[in-house]
């Protein structure tokens, strides 16, 4: 709507609202699509300005209305932006990242479960892998899983040793 400049602060500009006895504030960044550092630079008291309604606010018993020049064509009043996605767009702008770094996060590799399959911790039955009756198996402690693992290598540099020499015969 066409309105009338009332006021002007550092922060934005008061607008009379015609056929209303409110006032609404055109903050210093919907003023226009260009950074604003003084509204007085913008607009003077008693300009004729196009504004469109953005939001309203109960606060104290009184209503709060804020209204945008951006985001309406000053010289026909025609609204810019009629699906509000540029003002959509700016409230995704002003959100701020959090830092949750001081909050610590526990992860637990194994859950606190019993499975009733296999009688194991950490799993449930469904996710279970042991047939009923079946083997149970359980982890090797690391000294003897290098001990297995260098046995294991002899035992291959052997199978090797022996299949090159058939390979060698039938030739």
């Amino acid at each position: 709507f066409s309105s009338q400049v009332a006021t002007v602060t550092e922060y934005g500009a008061f607008i009379k609202i015609p056929g209303c006895r409110k006032q609404g504030l055109v903050h210093r960044t919907h003023m226009s699509s260009c950074h604003v550092d003084k509204p007085s630079e913008i607009v003077d008291v008693g300009d004729k300005v196009w504004v469109k309604l953005i939001g309203k606010e109960m606060k104290d018993d009184k209503l709060k209305l804020s209204l945008s020049m951006k985001v309406v064509n000053q010289g026909t009043g025609k609204d810019l932006d009629p699906n509000n996605i540029s003002l959509d767009q700016d409230e995704r702008k002003k959100r701020r990242f959090r830092d949750y770094t001081s909050q610590k996060i526990t992860l637990e590799a194994v859950l606190n479960t019993v499975c009733k399959k296999c009688g194991c911790k950490g799993h449930f039955a469904k996710e279970c892998f042991v047939q009923p009756g079946g083997t149970k198996y359980s982890l090797i402690p690391e000294e003897e899983e290098e001990e297995v693992a260098a046995a294991g290598y002899e035992r291959e540099k052997k199978t090797s040793l022996v299949e090159d020499s058939s390979k060698k015969r039938k030739k």
